[in-house]
Order: structure tokens, then C-alpha cells, then sequence
């Protein structure tokens, strides 16, 4: 009888197992093209990725896979917002502290606002309907409205901003990487509400929102990802993440918060019961995608990545060079379940 009851149950657990398998990848889109990348940004109604890659973006339809359209003239591109509802789209532009006004149908360049020094996390609040760019030389972030281009506010954040997120009800978060914080933005005043600190968290980087609980999760190269619950104000748990994080989100439809790490892993958390937060899996991805995108409608992530040579040191005994990208090796890493 135990040994029909252990066969049951391993049968069971088989069956169990094969009915709802783990984040893996799923496929490899061979994108190619020139430059490397940084942020990428999932337009779920339009289905379509937008990818920073240097100098543009590259547009890909994530029906289709296809690539389908190239916004240039985007120097040193970090990241990219969209606002569906006003049918335009923002880049942060870093070597020209610029922030590029695009048509989301077209793709049509509509105007170039000014920023501070070295946009890097963009960010569009549909509540109040303005951008945000958090310039990482300059240590504060440009406001400026999303229908006219004009720049309403610049905000000193006290040290240098990584990526934010925006709630869609009025607040923007930002990881402060070298005070170890997190800034709300109240987006109405377009004031500095509250920081609240990430100790033990030692430089954040990737960020991700849990609107509907108010709980950001950011990545840290100490190699934890916190949970700071607003409400409280206070980190009320730390997981341990891969090594080089980047990249970070939260997919509402499954409650998983996600941890894209430069050493080829993702990291999944999860609340495993109210409160109480644990690490469900770690994803074999591929040692450099440290960035990461989130389709709400497949819940499928989105990893850059490509293939790197290590040039040979010079005979003059100099720096060590940096590797060196095959050509046309970049793709994107689509893990699913």
C-alpha cells in the first residue's frame, strides 16, 4: 500500500509539474543591426518592442516577431516611454541630453525637447499626462508636458536616478543608485513627496512597480532585490537576485516580480503568502541580458542580448579593452512558461 501511495504521489507530482512548467526560454528573436542597448519598453495595445540600440531604437511587432520600423538619431538612447492615448512616444537621448517626440503609428521624429545632463529612465505618467527623464550626470529629473514639449520643472533628486516607474493614480518612483533610496514624486505638484530608504540594498538599479499595492522591487548589486511597501514606508523584505542586475519588473496579471541579471540569470519572485515573499525561480538566460521587458498580454519577458569577443590586450600594456560585439549576433530572449 506505501508503495502504490509513493507511486501515486510521484505520478501526481509529474503530472503537476509537466501541467504548469517553469520560465524558461521559449524562443530567440535573431534581430541583428548595429549598437549595443540599454532599456527596452513593451507597447502591449500596439504589440509592438521598442529596443534602444545607441544611436535608435528598433521597433519590433511582438505578433509577428518581425522587426518594422527604426526611430534614428537618437544619441547615446536609454530608454523609451509611450502614451498610448496620445499617440506619441519619448526617448531619453544621453550623449545629446535630449528627449526625442515620436508618432507611435508612424514613427515620425514630432519635436525634441531639452533635458538635463544624461537622460537615462524616461518615464510618461498618464495621470497627469507629463514626462518624466532622470538625467544621470545632472542628478535631477526634467519635467515636461507630453502634448506640447514644454518643459515644466526641473527637480533636484540629491544623487543619481536608475530607473523609475509611475503608478498611473499621480506618483513616480526612482531608485537613487548612490544614496541607496527610492524618491516619490507627487506628478500633480511635480514636487518630491517622500524618500524612503532600501538599506540593506547597496546601489539599486532596475526597478519594479506593484501599482495596486504600492510596493516597489528593486534590483541591487549587492545582490538582492528589496520589497519596500509605500504604505508603510519601510523594505519589509530582500530576496537573493544574480550578480550585475540591470533590469527589473512586476507582471500584475501573474503577481511575479522579475530580476534581470548580467551573470545570465532572471530571477522570479513571488508573495508566497501575504506579506511573505520567497524566490520561486531562477531562469538560465544568457550572461549580458541585464535588461528586461514584460508583456502584460502574454506575460512573456523580453531579454537583449548577443555574442562578445575579447580583443587582445596591447602590447603597450594599457587597459584591458572591452569585448567586442559580433556582428549582426544581436537578438532578444523570449522566456515564457
Amino acid at each position: 500500500m506505501k508503495k502504490f501511495i509513493t507511486f501515486c504521489c510521484l505520478v501526481f507530482a509529474v503530472n503537476s509539474y509537466a501541467a504548469e512548467p517553469g520560465y524558461r526560454v521559449i524562443k530567440r528573436l535573431p534581430v541583428g543591426g548595429e549598437g549595443g542597448w540599454d532599456y527596452l519598453t513593451v507597447d502591449a495595445a500596439a504589440r509592438r518592442l521598442y529596443i534602444s540600440r545607441s544611436t535608435h531604437v528598433m521597433v519590433i511587432d511582438l505578433d509577428t516577431d518581425k522587426v518594422v520600423g527604426d526611430i534614428p538619431d537618437t544619441a547615446g538612447v536609454h530608454g523609451i516611454a509611450v502614451a498610448p492615448e496620445l499617440n506619441r512616444g519619448f526617448t531619453s537621448n544621453g550623449k545629446s541630453d535630449t528627449s526625442t517626440i515620436f508618432d507611435l503609428k508612424t514613427l515620425k521624429v514630432l519635436g525634441v525637447v531639452k533635458t538635463g545632463g544624461n537622460p537615462d529612465a524616461i518615464v510618461y505618467d498618464p495621470a497627469s499626462k507629463k514626462v518624466f527623464t532622470f538625467n544621470g550626470r545632472s542628478k535631477d529629473t526634467t519635467v515636461f508636458d507630453a502634448v506640447s514639449g514644454k518643459v515644466l520643472r526641473t527637480i533636484s533628486l540629491g544623487g543619481k536616478p536608475e530607473f523609475a516607474a509611475a503608478d498611473g493614480k499621480g506618483k513616480v518612483f526612482v531608485n537613487i543608485e548612490d544614496a541607496n533610496k527610492v524618491v516619490e514624486i507627487n506628478t500633480a505638484k511635480v514636487v518630491i513627496s517622500r524618500r524612503f530608504s532600501l538599506k540593506p540594498c547597496d546601489e539599486p538599479t532596475g526597478m519594479g512597480l506593484d501599482s495596486e499595492h504600492q510596493r516597489v522591487f528593486s534590483g541591487c548589486h549587492n545582490n538582492i532585490m528589496t520589497v519596500l511597501d509605500a504604505k508603510v514606508g519601510k523594505v519589509v523584505a530582500t530576496l537573493p537576485i544574480g550578480e550585475k542586475v540591470d533590469g527589473a519588473g512586476f507582471d500584475a496579471g501573474t503577481g511575479l516580480a522579475f530580476s534581470s541579471n548580467g551573470d545570465g540569470t532572471l530571477t522570479v519572485v513571488r508573495e508566497a503568502s501575504p506579506g511573505k515573499f520567497d524566490v520561486l525561480e531562477t531562469v538560465l538566460t544568457q550572461r549580458g541580458s541585464r535588461t528586461m521587458a514584460i508583456d502584460p498580454k502574454t506575460h512573456n519577458v523580453y531579454l537583449p542580448a548577443a555574442q562578445f569577443i575579447q580583443p587582445k590586450e596591447t602590447e603597450l600594456g594599457g587597459a584591458q579593452p572591452r569585448p567586442v560585439m559580433v556582428k549582426d549576433s544581436f537578438e532578444v530572449l523570449v522566456v515564457g512558461r
